[in-house]
């Protein structure tokens, strides 16, 4: 990367946290009082801190837009980075897989048995269930993967 560009980058992330700074100086100076009367009135729209809101969306999708567009541009200069990257989504694919497959779309019952608000059984249950199975997978592949790597280390 060229100085110009780090530069440039670095006056951008500047700017970026003055802002926020300024927003964050702008509700301090209001009060926790007066934000949590706006609230009570529902008129968030027009408090202090809608604006911040706003900006903080922007900065949200800005940075991620950003981050696809450089790995897109990235994997394409080079093609090994592809290779590689293609087998690591096939593998995410592959636990997820796993993770739906062994997931239950059962209903969410409370001690008592009795099924919880919002937790009926389904696809929104079935959902839920993949990803705390996906999770776990991840972390038993993770530390199978740190055992592996301890293991090389402490037999050198």
């Amino acid at each position: 990367m060229s100085k110009k560009f780090s530069k440039i980058l670095t006056l951008v992330a500047g700017l970026i946290g003055l802002i926020g700074f300024y927003f964050f100086i702008r509700i301090m100076m209001e009060g926790d009082e007066a934000i949590e009367a706006m609230l009570a009135d529902d008129t968030i729209k027009d408090s202090i801190v809608s604006p911040f809101i706003t900006f903080a969306k922007f900065t949200l999708i800005a940075t991620a837009l950003l981050a696809v567009v450089f790995s897109i541009v990235n994997m394409i200069k080079n093609p090994q980075g592809l290779k590689t990257t293609l087998i690591g989504v096939a593998a995410f694919g592959v636990i997820l897989a796993i993770a739906y497959m062994t997931a239950s779309d059962a209903a969410v019952l409370d001690v008592s048995g009795r099924v919880l608000e919002n937790g009926e059984a389904g696809s929104v249950s079935k959902w839920v269930s993949t990803g705390i199975n996906f999770s776990a997978l991840l972390g038993g592949v993770g530390l199978l993967f740190f055992l592996i790597d301890f293991g090389r280390s402490f037999v050198k």
